[in-house]
């Protein structure tokens, strides 16, 4: 079966090149019992994609059902999904048959599926895995016979790294992805997609359709259309009704788009962000180098004023860099003079000035030590912990890393979990 086939069997408007191969990789991958994993923005129609590859398929006589992840209470989907027995909950008066047993020989669609709770994603990957699930509230292990397909428009490699989506799962399910395009991304088609609407609706309505001037047709390109095809049928379906003059204006239809902006520079924003904490420990690391620096110049000038009074006596400027140096930074440790006065070669010689050397030089190297940046991570890595009460899983978001290295860094630093 040829794409135009498939196009008009199934109301597919488009040509896109996109469009066409995702077509054409459900076509291919309809007949065989392949995970298939769609992805794609809200609003582009990805529950056609799972008809057509359910329709397609040899399982086409047997159930379809679609599920949408997001719509379920996270306490319900089990229950939903895999079934219970009778009391195994409150409300649990009668056992119940879950889509997974009542569509059993069939295919079910799976929504919104980076909504799943970790749990019900472990069920699920038993299921894809070994064919077997558990009713709640049961101990008897069932046998299911359903392909599935699932479909998001959230980057489930992002949820993979904060923990929200399980990784196994995710390959399992991205056998085969299918990638629908955003209807920005199909300029050539909209134009098309609206007057396929506008005409239904013209005969759903019993009124004449719509038409664009020159200038609307530009401003239809023009629009970023964030709600995708879902939009563009809304907008048709206003204009259709709502619409006294049949010949649409550029300013008649502007009334019925979202306010957009074109630039896309992005904006300041004056709401907390989630990576503030991951910030202000980059800015400390910063500001413990810049520290650092200073010091060390530091000690390298005294040193050399101690070792070589001629220098100083020669380039009086040195001690005002000295002061210069010293401002902004507690220097208490070190004595810099406030002026430069010649001492007799006998006293540079006593064994006072080695002293004084040694004294300024260790006590410097506690301040590197009080600067050293294990230190700053453990306390960094304390601060979190305190702050989400001991979980590591927020502490680990927090600070920007993953909750095995905040496991591993805790045996590391040897820190007391709370």
């Amino acid at each position: 079966m040829d794409l135009q086939s498939i196009k008009n069997r199934f109301n597919i408007i488009g040509n896109s090149p996109e469009l066409n191969y995702a077509l054409q990789v459900a076509v291919q991958v309809a007949n065989t019992d392949l995970t298939v994993l769609i992805i794609g923005d809200s609003g582009v129609g990805k529950e056609a994609f799972s008809s057509i590859i359910h329709s397609l398929s040899s399982r086409k006589h047997n159930p379809f059902i679609a599920v949408n992840c997001g719509a379920i209470p996270e306490g319900t989907i089990d229950s939903e999904l895999f079934g219970h027995e009778k009391g195994s909950f409150t409300g649990a008066v009668d056992a119940r048959k879950g889509y997974f047993e009542t569509v059993n020989g069939g295919t079910i669609f799976l929504d919104e599926i980076g909504e799943m709770p970790l749990g019900t994603q472990a069920r699920l990957l038993r299921v894809l895995e070994a064919g077997e699930y558990i009713r709640v509230g049961s101990s008897k292990v069932q046998k299911t016979d359903v392909r599935v397909i699932a479909a998001t428009n959230k980057d489930l490699l992002k949820l993979v790294e904060q923990n929200k989506f399980r990784e196994d799962l995710y390959y399992r399910l991205s056998t085969v992805p299918i990638r629908v395009p955003a209807l920005s991304g199909r300029k050539e088609d909209i134009v098309l997609l609206f007057r396929k609407f506008a005409a239904d609706f013209a005969d759903k309505y019993k009124t004449q359709s719509v038409q664009l001037d020159e200038e609307a047709r530009a401003l239809l390109l023009e629009y970023p259309w964030p709600g995708n095809i879902r939009e563009l049928k809304n907008i048709a379906e206003q204009i259709s009704v709502l619409s006294e003059n049949k010949q649409v204006s550029a300013k008649e239809l502007s009334r019925y788009l979202q306010p957009y902006s074109n630039n896309r520079l992005p904006a300041l924003s004056t709401a907390p962000h989630p990576n503030e904490f991951q910030n202000e420990r980059e800015i400390l690391y910063k500001l413990f180098f810049d520290m650092k620096k200073d010091v060390n110049e530091l000690k390298r000038m005294f040193l050399e004023v101690l070792q070589n009074p001629s220098v100083a006596a020669q380039n009086p400027a040195l001690i005002n860099e000295l002061k210069d140096l010293g401002n902004g930074h507690d220097s208490s440790y070190l004595p810099v003079p406030t002026a430069y006065q010649p001492m007799p070669l006998a006293i540079t010689q006593q064994p006072a000035a080695p002293v004084l050397i040694d004294q300024a030089i260790d006590e410097h190297e506690e301040v590197d030590e009080s600067l050293n940046i294990m230190e700053k991570e453990k306390e960094l890595i304390i601060k979190a912990l305190k702050k989400h009460r001991g979980k590591r899983k927020d502490a680990s978001m927090d600070l920007g890393i993953s909750e095995r290295t905040l496991y591993r860094k805790l045996k590391e630093y040897d820190i007391e979990e709370l």
